[in-house]
């Protein structure tokens, strides 16, 4: 079932695209930047490099069981080793990262305001995968769900 909230996911996405792109290549930029610190800005650069390689680790972790979406049907191995041994959400943690490397380096407003709603849109996809996984796999996901946290 599609949630009419998932609509407004493109539009954010290709507004944050612009955004990114208009900083590195010196076009009109939109929002009023915060501050200016180069530190903090290289500090991003470093809290972006982190999150792509968590990206990396978690599909690499994922191996054949990587899917997009919850399949019911067909669900594969509950992945629990590699980077879901240290994170359920390897994955929206390295977005959360990625979100906030990129306000360190292009710090204003629009961005700032992506990573709030970035928090409640990952927050409210991991509670419905939360719900289906148990489903699926019951008992052997209740452990794992104990001993390994939702994010780092």
């Amino acid at each position: 079932e599609i949630d009419k909230k998932d609509f407004l996911i493109p539009p954010f996405a290709l507004l944050l695209f612009y955004i990114v792109f208009a900083s590195a290549f010196g076009l009109p930029e939109i929002g009023v930047e915060l501050f200016n610190n180069v530190f903090a800005g290289w500090v991003g650069v470093a809290v972006c490099l982190m999150g792509i390689a968590l990206f990396i680790y978690a599909l690499i972790s994922f191996g054949k069981s990587f899917r997009v979406g919850l399949d019911e049907d067909h669900p594969g191995d509950l992945v629990t080793t590699g980077a879901f041994s240290i994170s359920r959400n390897p994955i929206y943690t390295a977005f959360g990262l990625v979100l906030t490397g990129i306000f360190l380096i292009i710090p204003n407003y629009i961005i700032l305001i992506y990573i709030f709603a970035g928090r409640w849109l990952i927050n409210r996809q991991i509670l419905l995968e939360e719900q289906s996984l148990k489903k699926i796999y019951g008992e052997k996901y209740m452990e794992y769900f104990k001993r390994v946290r939702r994010f780092l």
